[in-house]
């Protein structure tokens, strides 16, 4: 009881929607590949775990959803935020489960990376992708008032209506039982950079998305894309998304995450987060260092960390010209994109709108 519903090939859920292939799973869900027997198309089919928890959540996530698809009619930009088709409920030996229903999407961004983890993404389709997302986040933050909170590759999904789309799509999406998928080029190497510029994305998963005057966690987004007011529990908005989103740009670009915080005997992955954007960002001002409570988890005073004594500055520039050879032409307007949306004080960072406006970008 509470568990994931033990889906199996073949299933029919609401007399309608017939599970051909799992396509995820993660801690809440697992999303299916169904074919809509009525209308002979593919959907995604979200099957929640029937915990009364994530009951709760799946009905938030509807209520965003729902928002999206009432918004979308007066800004085209909300098409860039998958579209909620249907949601119903289903008994079965584990209980109630909550069922979302999606327009049938690609793999992931993270899949794509996969074949470019070397040297990161072609950097026109890191533009096109980044003005898509940017332009999602901006109709999430402006027309709907949420925030998305968990911005990272594997909730940007490919898209794409052109048949050569299709072509390149793997035989398989499962991607819980194959970590190696990878979409398919000439040969089964990497894709023309035409075609790559053919692929659409969305922006998916809603599942922990918040209103922007009614935050529902302290802790939200994942790890490598954490904001550092999340990291040190203070008030976050909006512009937790667009920490995220100078993450998931830096690491689009050079397939290198950029913070990677690892626990150590003495500390945990958190401390190593916190020495991390130091060591990239500089100092965290005083009054953001100790203007919450759980600072004094991280700090023994302003600027020095209680468990971790050794720092290793590194910046931006040495990182892009020296580890992945990019000449000054590349790294001056790239790191004039990436600054603004890593700014340590939230009311300082870059909105949607002002990193689409940045000169790197258009």
């Amino acid at each position: 009881t509470g568990g994931h519903h033990p889906v199996r090939e073949g299933e029919v859920f609401n007399t309608r929607y017939q599970a051909l292939r799992k396509l995820g799973c993660g801690t809440f869900a697992t999303v299916w590949l169904c074919q809509d027997m009525r209308r002979k198309k593919n959907v995604a089919v979200k099957v929640l775990r029937s915990k009364e928890e994530f009951a709760e959540a799946a009905k938030d996530e509807v209520a965003f959803l729902r928002c999206v698809s009432s918004m979308k009619k007066k800004d085209q930009s909300g098409e860039i935020i998958v579209s909620l088709l249907d949601d119903f409920r289903m008994i079965g030996e584990n209980g109630f489960h909550i069922l979302l229903l999606f327009e049938a999407l690609g793999p992931s961004l993270r899949c794509l990376m996969g074949n470019y983890t070397a040297q990161g993404l072609p950097l026109p389709f890191v533009k096109k992708t980044l003005q898509q997302v940017l332009a999602g986040l901006h109709f999430l933050h402006k027309r709907c008032c949420i925030i998305h909170a968990d911005i990272k590759p594997e909730n940007v999904l490919l898209y794409g209506c052109h048949k050569s789309f299709q072509r390149l799509l793997p035989d398989t999406l499962d991607s819980c039982q194959r970590t190696d998928l990878r979409l398919k080029g000439p040969g089964g190497d990497q894709l023309e950079e035409a075609d790559l510029m053919s692929i659409e994305v969305r922006i998916a998963d809603l599942g922990s998305a918040c209103w922007t005057y009614k935050p529902f966690s302290k802790e939200i987004q994942t790890q490598p894309y954490r904001a550092l007011e999340v990291l040190l529990g203070l008030d976050y908005g909006t512009p937790a998304d667009i920490w995220s989103i100078g993450c998931l740009a830096f690491e689009m670009a050079t397939g290198e995450c950029l913070f990677d915080p690892q626990p150590g005997k003495y500390f945990s992955r958190d401390d190593d987060h916190v020495a991390q954007i130091i060591e990239l960002l500089g100092r965290i001002p005083p009054q953001i260092a100790f203007s919450w409570n759980k600072a004094t988890k991280f700090f023994s005073r302003p600027g020095a960390l209680l468990r971790i004594s050794r720092l290793s500055p590194r910046s931006l520039h040495s990182i892009l010209a020296d580890r992945h050879s990019w000449t000054k032409h590349e790294v001056t307007p790239f790191t004039s994109f990436l600054l603004p949306a890593l700014q340590y004080a939230p009311e300082r960072r870059a909105t949607a709108a002002q990193c689409l406006k940045n000169a790197w970008l258009s």
